[in-house]
């Protein structure tokens, strides 16, 4: 960690218990990290809300400085500065930071540990920061830096939003990219079981959504039958809202379902796809689900995969469902 000299000595040292955030972000694992990875990102979001970052030095490599300017809303700026102290491409940041006294001395350290994982809709972020902390009267700024994590990840969700295209803005020009994927998952149940979970919306409610704590419902409804309809709206921690609107083309029962569907995020159109769901006999007492989709991501945005990662994590957790 940070070298503080005879400073670690000759003042009492004080370590609060360590700061732990998580946040669910909807936009691709390697669009998070990169969000990191240079000063022309960082700007745009470390810092807490109605903060901005003027200067930023970021070279992401073990030593690699990283430094950044906060400007509050009265004019003063607070640096924060330190090094990479562990980079691994898209799994875990590991940052040496401190804050320093106007006379060069070092108030507190943090060593923050940073994980990023697949999530059912995007990228799973935890943090840890944790504090050494040689002059006492900045516990009470430590003590806000939940909120101040809280505010800087609304702002670091948008800002990776709009680095993979999954923002609410219009779009300013029009295009269809196409997909197809197909995913398989054998479950212990019955296919009358997995059947239910795919048809009753009380069992599918269980596993169809964000994650619980990262993601509220907002609307919910649920009409299984040719011709009905199914909606999912909910909001992400950042603000965001994402909207499923399904339409039932093809049920027979215990078999198969084909369904078309809408996504939204806010009120900008992403996609349009068309989905089977077939479930066969894997042996006594066990069902093997595939789902087939295809789907066309309009207007610039970018799926680069999203959708299948999306799906394996929703029909994992259908699974899990499934043992309750």
């Amino acid at each position: 960690m940070t070298q503080v000299g005879s400073q670690a000595v000759d003042a009492a040292v004080l370590r609060p218990e360590p700061v732990r955030i998580s946040r669910s972000v909807p936009a691709r694992r390697e669009t998070v990290f990169k969000a990191w990875s240079k000063a022309e990102h960082v700007k745009h979001w470390f810092a807490p809300e109605h903060y901005t970052v003027p200067h930023a030095t970021v070279e992401m490599r073990v030593g690699g400085a990283f430094e950044v300017c906060m400007r509050a809303p009265d004019g003063t700026d607070h640096w924060t500065r330190g090094s990479f102290a562990e980079v691994t491409p898209n799994d875990r940041l590991v940052l040496d930071l401190r804050v320093d006294g106007g006379d060069g001395k070092v108030l507190f350290t943090a060593w923050t540990e940073v994980t990023f994982s697949d999530t059912t809709c995007g990228t799973q972020l935890d943090i840890v920061q944790t504090y050494t902390v040689y002059d006492p009267a900045m516990l009470a700024a430590i003590g806000g830096a939940p909120e101040g994590w809280s505010q800087t990840l609304d702002k670091l969700a948008r800002h990776a939003a709009h680095m993979d295209g999954r923002t609410g803005e219009q779009p300013t020009q029009r295009s269809a990219v196409h997909a197809i994927f197909s995913l398989e998952r054998t479950y212990d149940a019955p296919a009358a079981r997995v059947w239910r979970a795919l048809s009753d919306m009380e069992a599918k409610s269980k596993w169809f959504g964000g994650d619980p704590g990262q993601w509220e419902s907002l609307e919910r409804t649920m009409d299984f039958r040719v011709g009905g309809t199914e909606r999912a709206k909910g909001r992400w921690q950042g603000g965001m809202t994402s909207t499923f609107d399904a339409h039932y083309l093809d049920i027979i029962p215990n078999e198969r379902i084909v369904y078309s569907y809408v996504m939204h995020l806010d009120e900008r159109k992403i996609s349009v796809s068309l989905a089977t769901m077939e479930l066969k006999p894997a042996g006594e007492g066990r069902t093997t689900l595939k789902i087939t989709e295809q789907g066309a991501f309009l207007d610039g945005y970018e799926d680069n995969g999203s959708r299948e990662h999306g799906t394996g994590f929703l029909m994992d957790r259908l699974g899990a469902s499934l043992k309750d």
